[in-house]
């Protein structure tokens, strides 16, 4: 049964997949993709992601919550055989689209990560999250404990996402630090519900689904562009050194706070 939550979220992202989700569909974000498949990660997390699975050539590869579908890009194109779910029909139609198109083989299944209903138990090398996914989840203990079992023994799972630390703050650049929220206040928030979960929530909820936590790095924003808020297309307006001033703590105080989480876990 889909609860009501479920359901105002999976219609919101139907809905935002043709409106202003395009511009991650376009050809010049597809090609940059396809010349360079690493640029669909962060550096460090490509860097865990080699270590962790240094030859993906035939490796079975999930990415739950697949959203823009880069990520099942770029594992498509390093020689996985992957497979793309999400619970928004949409967000896999436009993203079926760009497959056929490139002449890609992935397997695209829509269904909720909080559960992964349609896929065996056991079935998968490796299982990637990206930007943007706990914050839809709702049951954290559901979520991990369904990855982990289509994960194979000695699978591997990493997870790249905001750093939870941020969440009190928001992401907005400020000269001053201002509190917006408790650490521990983790939602829902909303008319789309969303959750700002913990470091503790994230690293238990993965603990308790029988994952071992192998490694962990929290980094800093690539550049500027990770404070401006996407949907205003601000960034386009700024320059280059405005950009980069928008990394420096002294400027801006939530500089100085990681951004970025990855977290390597294995079964």
């Amino acid at each position: 049964m889909v609860d009501n939550n479920t359901n105002v979220i999976k219609n919101s992202w139907n809905q935002w997949s043709d409106t202003w989700y395009p511009k991650y569909r376009t050809e010049e974000a597809i090609s940059k993709i396809i010349a360079a498949p690493q640029s669909a990660f962060h550096p460090m997390t490509y860097s865990m992601i080699t270590k962790a699975m240094p030859n993906l050539q035939g490796k079975r590869v999930c990415v739950p919550s697949s959203g823009d579908n880069h990520a099942v890009f770029a594992f498509h194109l390093m020689g996985a055989k992957v497979t793309s779910c999400d619970f928004s029909e949409k967000q896999l139609e436009n993203s079926a689209v760009i497959a056929s198109k490139q002449g890609w083989d992935i397997e695209f299944i829509c269904d909720d990560t909080m559960k992964l209903s349609q896929i065996k138990s056991g079935e998968y090398d490796f299982v990637y999250t990206s930007n943007g996914v706990h914050v839809w989840i709702n049951d954290l203990n559901a979520m991990y404990t369904n990855m982990s079992r289509i994960l194979k023994d000695n699978g591997s799972y990493i997870m790249f996402d905001i750093h939870p630390f941020l969440r009190p703050f928001g992401i907005e650049a400020s000269e001053q630090i201002n509190v917006v929220q408790p650490y521990d206040s983790t939602g829902p928030f909303g008319e789309v519900p969303t959750f700002k979960w913990r470091i503790q929530d994230i690293m238990n909820a993965m603990i308790s689904s029988g994952l071992s936590v192998s490694h962990m790095e929290e980094m800093y924003a690539e550049d500027g562009s990770f404070w401006i808020d996407e949907s205003k297309e601000e960034s386009e307006q700024l320059s280059k050194q405005e950009l980069e001033r928008l990394c420096n703590w002294k400027i801006n105080p939530l500089a100085a706070l990681p951004q970025w989480l990855s977290i390597h876990a294995m079964k």
